[in-house]
């Protein structure tokens, strides 16, 4: 598929010197563009996604396959995007391309809002994995934040080493996770009782209401289908690159994580796991023992670290695109020697901790899910856009998937609940001024 670079009618073209990152060599590869998909999907979702799903019993099994179809379309709907336009920024350089620029920034600042969101739920759900391997750590809410902000920084770190050593890590990462929790979904899977799924709607809400809200809280697990889009500047032969790691890692990351927080749910008592820190060591700690349950509880932690990662690294990739056409502050656009965005990692990681600071009161299970849900929200913009730019500036072949993209990115929504959606729009509002300010005529 050739390129297509026009912007939209009305709009000045996007010069293409300010999307592709000046680096001398690319430093992210097809085996580093496919970790980042599978790396940025397997985080901390599939480990404590089942304790925010106990409450809805079988019903959730119904979320998940219309969550994994939905995902798939997006998937699929992002590797043509990025095909056309292979640009950083990814759903941003998408949502302006076809709609120009104001839309372009309020798709960029909500996905940037979301990423800083997810590291802070990530960020949690690490210190729970810590928690299943050191109960100490977590025994107050203070000591539970100070352990996930000591993942979250030690993530900016490595970030601020260089983006080159932030891919070799997340490759080492996503393979220390992915093989052993494959491992562990193939064969609980077959423990799993039907007991357990029972009633299938085990919430005070109706089934379409119960199913609706389902499908925004698994949606969380598979969030990252676009990572390999974000960095695309930085990517070798982004166009047939970015496809195939979105694909493959979509898929890969999709059936382990439904088939593991599936045999989980399976497994554990809805009332022990509705309250659990750690639902997956409890898992592997009914099946096998005590070992089993601090094998997976070291796999979460790692994978947790891995997510992170990935997750840090894409926020300095959003806000430096914008930045370089012109609508965040110069400051996001530097990069040093090693072509780090510095001071888009410190900013992002800043909020995400004060995202974890404000809350810590919260028990670790409602904090992560109160994270996942914003963070949700505020991706599903995103995704909307991008499905729609397919549709307005895509050619026939895919425009049927990106319909079912749009259907499915606005259903799930309308499921993040009334708070989610509040601070996500409240979040999204405070961008107004700063696209205001950025475009004033002496800015320009």
């Amino acid at each position: 598929m050739a390129n297509d670079e026009s912007p939209a009618p009305g709009t000045s073209p996007p010069p293409t010197a300010l999307h592709v990152q000046q680096v001398e060599k690319k430093p992210l590869g097809p085996w580093s563009a496919t970790a980042l998909v599978v790396g940025s999907m397997i985080g901390s979702g599939v480990f404590l996604l089942p304790a925010s799903l106990a409450s809805y019993g079988g019903v959730s099994l119904l979320g998940w396959a219309i969550t994994l179809s939905g995902a798939l379309a997006l998937a699929l709907t992002f590797a043509r995007l990025a095909m056309r336009w292979p640009q950083t920024g990814g759903p941003y350089a998408f949502a302006r391309n076809a709609f120009g620029e104001a839309p372009g920034f309020m798709v960029a600042w909500s996905y940037w809002v979301s990423i800083w969101s997810a590291n802070a739920a990530i960020a949690v759900a690490f210190a729970g994995s810590l928690g299943a391997l050191f109960p100490a750590l977590v025994a107050t809410p203070l000591r539970a934040g100070a352990c996930a902000l000591a993942g979250l920084w030690l993530c900016a770190a490595i970030n601020l080493l260089g983006l080159r050593e932030a891919g070799r890590m997340q490759i080492v990462l996503t393979v220390l996770k992915f093989v052993p929790l494959a491992l562990f979904a193939g064969i609980a899977i077959w423990f799993v009782e039907p007991a357990q799924f029972q009633p299938f709607n085990r919430s005070a809400e109706s089934l379409p209401a119960a199913t609706h809200a389902c499908v925004a809280l698994v949606l969380w697990a598979l969030l990252g289908l676009e990572a390999a889009t974000v960095p695309a500047g930085a990517i070798d032969d982004p166009a047939r690159t970015i496809p195939r790691a979105t694909l493959a890692g979509t898929a890969l990351a999709g059936i382990a994580t439904v088939l593991a927080v599936t045999a989980v749910i399976g497994i554990v008592p809805a009332a022990q796991l509705k309250d659990s820190t750690a639902p997956m060591a409890d898992a592997a700690r009914m099946l096998w023992g005590g070992w089993a349950g601090i094998a997976i509880a070291t796999v979460a932690a790692v994978s947790c670290l891995g997510a992170l990662n990935g997750w840090v690294m894409l926020s300095a990739q959003i806000p430096l695109a914008a930045a370089r056409d012109g609508l965040l502050p110069r400051a996001f656009a530097r990069q040093d020697a090693r072509g780090t965005p510095a001071f888009g990692i410190l900013a992002s990681s800043l909020l995400a901790s004060l995202l974890v600071a404000a809350n810590f009161s919260r028990s670790l299970v409602s904090l992560f899910t109160f994270s996942i849900l914003l963070s949700t929200a505020a991706t599903l913009l995103p995704y909307l856009a991008g499905s729609a730019a397919w549709l307005l500036r895509g050619e026939r072949k895919g425009r049927a998937v990106a319909a079912f993209a749009l259907v499915y990115s606005g259903y799930a929504l309308l499921g993040a609940g009334g708070e989610a959606l509040l601070w996500g729009g409240v979040l999204l509002l405070a961008g107004v001024p700063v696209y205001a300010w950025m475009r004033r005529p002496t800015a320009r």
